[in-house]
């Protein structure tokens, strides 16, 4: 079982805990707040690709993931191979911190052997190009913000003007370590990340470009603060809940597969909205809400 480095960061600089933030920016967003009971209004809601829609069944409940292959393709493209092998049913949430993260899908205690999955090199952080790859929405004026959405997924990043300056006319950028936040677990070695993933349970920036973030919870947040919790320190859980089941949404019938909505963040409705809090870290804020039939 790997010992991951987080862990020995989370030991040294203690657990980074959410920022308190003020009122207006943790109120729940309004936009959006009444869908419709058929088809959610394509102008408010963006439908979720099937096949970046990982469903984990667990001891605890249902945990709806999205993935951002633009953010970490070669993550993607192994936790999606990893799901449809079936090698991640029947792992363990086996270190789990409170106010921290979830960590689960070690493959190799399940099997007792190495399951032959390779290492994949770090994507802690991409080259965006600011033109095809604009944000959705800064947070304060665009040109200068640091931090934004696309696709509802927060993003932490240079800003724009940075690309003016640099080689190749791009900024680099990030899926930060905020709440619901879906990463992937490693060695000191920055190419070590296999099949363990964590779910965040609290905002974290300590792992902010050190560890390759990938997908974020849309639904069952309430499940991952559920599992059960290991030891003070390490973390480790004794019985640990289960992984019972991972499956990618898009290899199940259309009629039984779960079907989502997150709400668009690239409106000027939701732009409107979200100057309303001023200019608070992303991570401050509420998570992009979802519909899920």
């Amino acid at each position: 079982m790997k010992r991951v480095a987080f862990g020995i960061a989370a030991g040294l600089l203690g657990l980074a805990l959410p920022a308190c933030g003020d009122t207006a920016s943790q109120a729940p967003w309004t936009l959006g707040a009444e869908a419709a009971e058929a088809a959610p209004d394509e102008t408010v809601w963006r439908a979720v690709d099937a096949a970046n829609l990982f469903i984990f069944e667990t001891s605890k409940g249902r945990i709806l993931i999205e993935a951002l292959p633009e953010f970490a393709p070669r993550h993607f493209a192994q936790f999606s191979a990893l799901i449809r092998s079936g090698d991640l049913d029947g792992t363990t949430f086996h270190r789990v911190i409170d106010d921290f993260m979830a960590q689960g899908g070690d493959v190799w205690a399940k099997k007792g052997e190495d399951p032959g999955w390779p290492g994949i090199p770090g994507e802690f952080t991409i080259r965006r190009d600011v033109a095809t790859m604009p944000l959705d929405a800064a947070i304060g004026p665009e040109d200068t913000a640091k931090n934004g959405y696309i696709k509802g997924f927060p993003v932490l990043t240079q800003p724009s003007f940075f690309a003016e300056m640099s080689a190749d006319g791009f900024v680099w950028s990030a899926i930060p370590h905020c709440r619901g936040v879906v990463s992937t677990a490693r060695t000191d070695d920055p190419n070590s990340g296999d099949t363990q993933f964590f779910l965040m349970r609290e905002h974290s920036p300590h792992l902010d470009k050190n560890y390759t973030a990938w997908g974020r919870v849309i639904s069952g947040q309430d499940v991952v603060k559920a599992l059960k919790k290991g030891a003070p320190g390490s973390g480790t859980v004794t019985d640990p809940d289960l992984l019972t089941s991972a499956k990618v949404a898009a290899d199940l019938p259309e009629k039984s597969r779960p079907k989502a909505w997150v709400l668009r963040t690239d409106t000027d409705a939701f732009a409107a909205e979200l100057a309303t809090r001023g200019e608070p870290d992303v991570c401050d804020l509420p998570a992009i809400p979802a519909i899920v039939k």
